[in-house]
This record gives structure tokens, sequence and C-alpha cells, in this order.
């Protein structure tokens, strides 16, 4: 009788062995697995045991792989990943949507009103939308794409980027008639950005760039979501700072004009398209082609002044 499966270690510790050799640490292998610390600590000395070596030199706040368990690290990693696209492309072609993650005002002003056209094109392909403000891990979530703005310098190997971003003051064709000076100042309400990380999209900074720190507007609203903030300068609510490659389309049909001012960029941001690592299935890899289509369609305004962000980091959204 052979023999070969059944004298084989236990296979269900590896998926613990190799999140523990990746970042040697049991805590974070175990939060990444969403086990506990002492199960991957289990798990790491039943296979020890099985194999009748030492994986890991166990030390007072740290982790290190011995020879032995580098070796079975660099192999175990290599057949799981193997074992993931094999699977992945054993499934049914249709049964699972390609899903997407993007922050939300990206996703609401963006990519929704898009994606009408990718049905259009590939009426076959289901797509699942995760809109969140959260950065999430694709692999360990489940995401085959995700849409994200961020630092040039911040963004992930092998993200394609997308295009850059500008910014202009906009609002209702009704309100959009004069331009924002010492004179319509005061009559007009501003619809503000509650976020001190992106100051470019606060009217403080831009006042005080146009030379009007000193004037009082009539009121300010301030939103902590910035779709709604568009969404209320659709509405006649009062004059936003657009970012422009978003609000392109609201723009193009009437809904926002630009309120008498010149497009700015905002320098070393941009946003990127970043796939999940690994084989992509033949439907990912048409909504990744059909997202670089689109922004190439609707990419930057052409010329505009350089606005700089600060130097601070900011986590990719």
């Amino acid at each position: 009788m052979d023999r070969t499966l059944l004298d084989l270690p236990p296979l269900d510790p590896l998926r613990g062995f190799v999140a523990a050799a990746r970042h040697l640490s049991f805590t974070r292998a175990a939060n990444e697995l969403c086990l506990t610390q002492s199960a991957i600590s289990r798990q790491v000395q039943a296979l020890e045991a099985a194999l009748g070596v030492t994986l890991f030199v166990r030390r007072v706040r740290s982790l290190a792989l011995t020879p032995e368990g580098a070796r079975l690290a660099a192999a175990a990693q290599a057949w799981l990943s193997d074992y993931a696209t094999l699977s992945a492309s054993l499934r049914e072609p249709g049964s699972r949507p390609v899903t997407v993650t993007a922050s939300i005002g990206i996703a609401a002003l963006w990519l929704v009103p898009r994606l009408s056209r990718f049905h259009d094109r590939y009426p076959g392909i289901d797509v699942r939308l995760d809109a969140t403000n959260r950065i999430v891990d694709l692999a360990r979530d489940g995401i085959d794409l995700a849409i994200r703005y961020c630092a040039d310098r911040d963004a992930p190997a092998g993200a394609r980027r997308l295009f850059g971003e500008t910014v202009v003051p906009v609002a209702s064709p009704a309100l959009a008639s004069a331009p924002l000076d010492r004179a319509t100042l005061p009559t007009s309400v501003l619809l503000d950005y509650d976020d001190p990380h992106y100051p470019w999209l606060r009217w403080d900074d831009w006042l005080a760039a146009m030379g009007l720190a000193d004037v009082r507007p009539r009121a300010v609203l301030t939103f902590s979501h910035y779709d709604q903030l568009v969404h209320a300068a659709v509405a006649g609510q009062g004059i936003a700072i657009g970012r422009t490659e978003l609000v392109s389309d609201l723009i193009a049909d009437g809904r926002l004009a630009i309120v008498g001012a010149s497009c700015r960029a905002v320098d070393g941001r941009s946003y990127w398209l970043v796939e999940t690592p690994g084989v992509q299935r033949p439907a990912v890899a048409q909504f990744a082609r059909w997202v670089e289509d689109e922004a190439v369609v609707h990419g930057n305004s052409a010329d505009p002044a350089p606005l700089r962000s600060p130097a601070r980091t900011r986590r990719p959204r």
C-alpha cells in the first residue's frame, strides 16, 4: 500500500506556520488568520513535533527562523500560492463577481456613475463594490482590485497611475455666475471639507491663497464625507472646492459649474489602480482595463497651476 499521503506531516498547521514566518510574530499571524496567539503557537509546535525539527528560535519579544524553518517557509509559501491560484481557476467562471474597493468619495462620484458603461461592454460580468475609507488587505479580504488616492511616494508596489488631482471652486449654475471675490464672498455660503489632512480641499487655505482670508462668508457648512459636500453643491446649497477628476461629469452635464477660477494641481498626489498579487481571472483583467480606459478619457485638466501638498504623510485612501 502506498503510504505517501498517510505519512505526510499535518497540513493544517502549515497556514499558521507560513503566516508566523512571514510576520516573525505569532500575534500578527493570529490577527491575519483570525485565530488566537496560542492557537498559532500550538499549530507550530504540532508541526515541529511531526517534523522532528525546530522551526523558530523563540526570543523574549521576537522570533527568528531556524535554517530548517527558512527552508520550509520558502517551499510552503510557494505551495500555498500555487494552490490558491489553482483553486481560483477551478471555480465556475461566473460564480465570483469582480470585487473592487475604493474610498466612499471615489466610489460615489467617479466609479458608480460609470459602471453602466462597464456593463454595456461586459454584460456577463458581475461586480461587487466595497466602498470604505478603511485600508483593506486585498488578498486577505478577497478583494480583486482597489482604486486608491494617495501621495505618489506612498503608492503600493505595482500600482498603476490613473490620473492626478486638480481642484477648482464649483457650484450649481445658479450660484456660479459671478467670481468669488471681496464683493461676492460676504453673500456666499461655502461648503467645507472637515479633514485637516487635505488642506487643498478646505476654504481656509484657498481663501488665503486668493488674498481673501480677512473676508467673512455669509455662512460655512462643513461635511465629514466629500461626496455629501458635492451633492450639497449640486443642490444649490453653496460653493465647494471640486476635485475636478471626480466632478467632471457633473460639470459636463451642467449640474455644476466652475466659479470664476482656474484649476490648480495638487502636486505629488494621484489616483491609483491596485491589483491583488497573483494571476488574475479574465474578468478582473477586463475590469482593470476598463478602469484605465475610463481614466484616459477623464484625466487631468489641461495646464493647471501647481498647488503643493504638505510634506506630511497620509495613508492611501
